[in-house]
């Protein structure tokens, strides 16, 4: 019998199992493939299914489940990979001073994000002392840079952006023109490539005194999905200093609070595996309102919590990273 077969309803066996609370039912259907992540009619999955049901401990079961599914699987979905580079030839535009929109009226980014952008650009620029050298992947609306130029005084400031329509932006915005700050025009990959080997040509690598690295990054892009967010924390250790501090817009699965607890978890696994710890503040957020969504095709927010990571790279001799911790601001 197929373990991930479903009823007229989307129901699976799995789904039936964790509402009943079902222990051994649900690891012998796991183990026989059942797929952890599929969603009935409704949207719903079968880690809600246990946690509407009031089983917590099976629930917590399915999450590490799921973490280690998805950390398998991104190993080998990252052999032969190849960049989706389609966004970047689609127009974008800015909508009044509120959004940024792709043609097919999907939102990019937009200012109801100004709350948490405010606290990313506080956790980056506090690293070093509050004298960081600050890296931004992803202008957008440039919300965050706004608040890392008028809030903080970092030693320096670089900003990445692809998307030729938002640099174009920037260069009216006289962003190239600031002090201390610097735009790198162009693919992320292809503009820390360059940076990486410029420090690895000089005397000692990244020792050097001379070597472009960070103490504080965010990163926040338009068009790639989780296994890009992952290639680019694959290079943390080459860019980041020790003790440096690096965060990320934490929006994946945003309607799903099961899945997006998996990415969470995910996410800070793997970057612990790099000697990062990871601690999420949960913050509160209101998107409510309809006007808000107002001329978008699709609301990308639903929840009123965010999870802000605050994930800080081991100092040199330091012990080995500790698991997620969430925390209330």
């Amino acid at each position: 019998a197929d373990p991930g077969c479903q009823d007229r309803k989307g129901v699976t066996p799995l789904m039936l199992a964790c509402e009943g609370g079902a222990v051994e039912m649900v690891r012998s259907l796991l183990a026989a493939g059942a797929p952890w992540n599929e969603l009935d009619n409704d949207g719903h999955c079968a880690g809600e299914w246990a946690a509407a049901a009031g089983h917590p401990a099976l629930t917590a079961a399915l999450l590490e489940h799921a973490v280690a599914a998805e950390l398998v699987l991104g190993v080998i979905g990252r052999v032969g990979r190849a960049p989706d580079l389609s966004y970047l030839s689609a127009p974008v535009r800015y909508d009044g001073a509120d959004k940024l929109m792709d043609m097919e009226n999907e939102a990019v980014m937009m200012d109801w994000e100004a709350p948490l952008m405010e606290r990313h650009a506080e956790v980056i620029c506090a690293a070093n002392g509050g004298h960081a050298d600050v890296l931004n992947v992803g202008f957008g609306m440039g919300i965050i840079d706004g608040y890392i130029q008028s809030c903080h005084k970092p030693a320096s400031h670089t900003i990445i952006e692809a998307h030729p329509d938002v640099h174009a932006h920037m260069q009216r915005r006289g962003w190239q023109n600031m002090k201390g700050v610097r735009v790198e025009f162009g693919r992320w990959q292809e503009v820390l490539r360059g940076i990486m080997e410029g420090n690895d040509a000089l005397e000692g690598g990244r020792e050097n005194p001379k070597a472009r690295l960070f103490d504080g990054i965010f990163f926040d892009t338009y068009g790639e999905d989780y296994d890009d967010l992952r290639e680019f924390h694959a290079i943390l250790p080459k860019i980041l200093r020790p003790g440096g501090i690096y965060s990320y817009f934490n929006g994946m699965a945003p309607d799903n609070i099961f899945f997006h607890t998996v990415y969470c978890r995910l996410a800070s696994a793997e970057l612990a595996s790099l000697g990062m710890e990871t601690t999420f503040e949960v913050v509160g957020i209101d998107t409510r309102d309809p006007a808000i969504w107002r001329g978008v095709k699709r609301r990308y927010w639903w929840g009123d919590k965010y999870f802000l990571p605050t994930c800080k790279m081991a100092a040199a001799g330091a012990a080995p990273a500790t698991p997620v911790v969430f925390q209330r601001r």
